[in-house]
């Protein structure tokens, strides 16, 4: 006779699985919910012990209600200076939504048994929000302090280096903070949340949390686009090399890093080494004008991505080899390539392109495999009219700066 098994979960485990999920919950499906919550029969059967409020401090915009629904997808709301500081401004009354509970009373009817299971299942999905919304609201406040310069300006070099498992220590020690804020919730939390900044650019909010090396990545940039214009005054004689590039980060601002991290973000940036810089057009002067890069998700494409004619560069990191389910464990992964860019193209169109690719229809299978390895970034430059003659002039370009055509481009355009 075998023993049985229990195969029932903890229930603190459950909790815990089901905020997660929650969390995870797109900024559209998140207003429905608190729709459908407050219109349900449940909710009215509370009202002596459950009142709907708004966070403390929480700020909805005035025209919240005119907003089109397909912007609630993923702008949270947007930043804005006011008294010589910023503040925030929900774009819709559901994302500051807080409940107020007569706990004495709820736990006495809940001591009940008969106490109907409704009505309890309402007044877990008021906890679920409840719980949402004050993290969210922790969050958004604590960057207005930690990254308030950045999101004045939408200056990069703005921005400070800053991980979530930080802001989740920021956040626990916020002693009016119910909700355990650690680093894995956060993550769930802004996946899919974009913010407008003061200057009114639209930013997904993960960018937010940029690594270390990610800031010198934006700084190694910063000083070579500015190379030409030091060139022509005559403070360079030619191009720097990766020791000039460090010096002048050392020196400028105060940022130590070694000959090899040069080379490494360089490549990583795509942007040739000092001599082939020095033999004039080059990848990256073609690419002058370009947005900055950002994720390759559903979400950034509609915060960012515009339905545009344009053209557009595509960088992946590693992706999966080929192989069936059997042999999953044994399937070799491409290497990345070194500077990052596996694609070059153009649109009339580039948000439903984009889409395109991310969604596997664009009849190009290399590029979908390196795209679902979730690293995929994207950047691009509007273009009214003659984005094909664009797209031709850069790939010819990319082929003559690092001597071969992007990994996932299969003929010429």
């Amino acid at each position: 006779m075998q023993p049985s098994r229990n195969n029932k979960i903890d229930a603190a485990l459950l909790g815990k699985i089901v905020f997660a999920r929650f969390l995870e919950m797109p900024l559209r499906a998140f207003d429905r919910f608190v729709a459908r919550v407050e219109s349900s029969s449940g909710f009215p059967a509370l009202a002596p012990w459950a009142t709907a409020a708004r966070l403390e401090g929480a700020q909805v915009v005035r025209n919240a209600v005119d907003i089109p629904q397909k912007h609630a997808s993923s702008i949270l709301g947007e930043v804005r200076e006011a008294g010589g500081g910023l503040m925030f401004l929900y774009h819709r009354a559901s994302y500051a939504r807080e409940y107020l509970f007569d706990e004495a009373e709820l736990r006495r009817l809940r001591s009940c048994q008969d106490f109907p299971k409704e009505r309890a299942g309402t007044l877990h999905r008021l906890r679920l929000i409840n719980s949402r919304s004050r993290l969210t609201d922790a969050l958004v406040q604590t960057m207005l302090v930690s990254q308030s310069e950045y999101l004045r300006s939408g200056e990069t070099l703005s921005l400070l280096p800053l991980t979530q498992a930080q802001m989740s220590a920021r956040l626990r020690a916020q002693p009016g903070l119910s909700v355990v804020a650690d680093a894995g919730r956060i993550s769930r939390l802004v996946r899919g949340l974009s913010i407008a900044l003061a200057n009114g650019k639209t930013i997904p909010l993960v960018e937010l949390f940029p690594r270390p090396r990610q800031i010198h990545c934006y700084f190694i940039d910063c000083v070579v686009k500015s190379e030409q214009a030091r060139l022509a005054e005559g403070v360079l004689k030619r191009p720097l090399p990766d020791e000039g590039i460090a010096e002048i980060l050392e020196r400028e601002y105060g940022i130590r890093v070694s000959r090899r991290t040069v080379a490494n973000i360089r490549h990583a940036l795509a942007i040739p080494n000092c001599r082939r810089r020095g033999r004039g057009m080059n990848y990256l002067t073609a690419t002058e004008g370009f947005s900055a890069l950002v994720p390759l998700t559903p979400q950034a494409l509609r915060a960012v991505v515009p339905a545009h004619p344009g053209v557009y560069e595509i960088r992946a990191g590693s992706a999966p080899g080929l192989g069936g389910e059997n042999n999953s464990s044994e399937r070799e992964v491409l290497p990345p390539e070194p500077h990052g860019v596996v694609y070059i193209g153009s649109a009339g169109d580039l948000r439903k392109r984009l889409g395109d690719h991310l969604r596997g229809c664009s009849d190009n299978a290399l590029l979908y495999r390196h795209i679902t390895g979730g690293a995929a970034r994207v950047r691009f430059r509007l273009i009214s009219e003659g984005w094909r003659w664009v797209e031709r002039e850069l790939y010819r370009v990319f082929c003559e700066t690092f001597g071969t055509p992007p990994l996932c481009n299969r003929m010429s355009p």
